[in-house]
């Protein structure tokens, strides 16, 4: 039961919605009682779409507030207005080192990463550590945040709406930063942050100029290490993306970027 529970969970499935089950098939046998033929009347108003994306003002109020890394760590941890904060074990803030030159910005927390609240320590995390170490690099040398940090429940997409509530949140961290280099790694925050509706296999590989509020500078966007444990047969296409990241890394110390 106790296994059970756990995997409902683990799926996102965290709230009861009664408490005792209901027999579907029963109730869709019984004929549904007729109703009256509505009285002829004036035409309803049509109602108004609501839209789709949730106005971020608030969260870009906060995040501009906070002139340090810490202090954007402790708004974060005080914001309520996120559903997923409500769902999630903690906050996943980032990892590495905060005077990086390179960072590296995923997607969201998965489980493992929700439980240490650190980005990317689960599996996908293992093989990105080894990538990184292919080229020279560990966590004492990049800096590592995602998009939504709060966990989707089930590990899903963040939605249009949870994207652009924290889309603040990050943009703010890379403004602290203020990375020399940054990678995006996968499919999410390479279109919410090149604002683009190309998938990640198009975008890949190709440096790009990208402007963040008050930063701008190159940005690699690259396979989500999560992808490659699915498709390992794609290893090789982010392998050149990482000899592009090591080649670029070497022109900024030589000063001919």
């Amino acid at each position: 039961m106790l296994s059970a529970l756990d995997w409902y969970r683990a799926a996102g499935v965290d709230v009861a919605v009664g408490d005792e089950p209901v027999d579907r098939f029963a109730a869709s046998a019984v004929a549904p009682p007729k109703r009256a033929a509505p009285l002829p009347g004036p035409a309803p108003m049509p109602v108004p779409a609501t839209p789709l994306v949730t106005d971020p003002a608030e969260t870009r109020a906060i995040a501009a507030a906070a002139q340090t890394l810490e202090e954007l760590r402790a708004a974060m941890d005080a914001y309520d207005g996120c559903s997923l904060k409500h769902r999630a074990t903690q906050l996943c803030f980032a990892d590495g080192n905060p005077a990086a030159e390179i960072m590296l910005v995923g997607e969201g927390p998965g489980e493992q990463e929700d439980r240490e609240g650190k980005p990317f320590v689960g599996r996908a995390g293992q093989l990105l550590d080894k990538m990184l170490a292919a080229i020279g690099l560990d966590r004492t040398k990049v800096y590592i945040a995602n998009m939504v940090p709060w966990r989707p429940p089930g590990n899903r997409n963040p939605t249009p709406e949870e994207l652009a509530l924290c889309a603040p949140f990050l943009h703010r961290q890379v403004e602290l930063v203020a990375p020399k280099l940054l990678v995006t790694l996968g499919n999410v925050p390479t279109q919410a942050l090149f604002s683009t509706g190309q998938g990640i296999t198009r975008m890949r590989g190709q440096w790009k100029t990208l402007t963040i509020n008050s930063w701008s500078g190159p940005a690699l966007p690259t396979l989500h290490p999560a992808f490659l444990l699915r498709t390992p047969g794609a290893k090789a296409q982010a392998w050149k993306d990482m000899l592009a990241l090591k080649q670029a890394i070497v022109k900024e110390k030589n000063g001919t970027a």
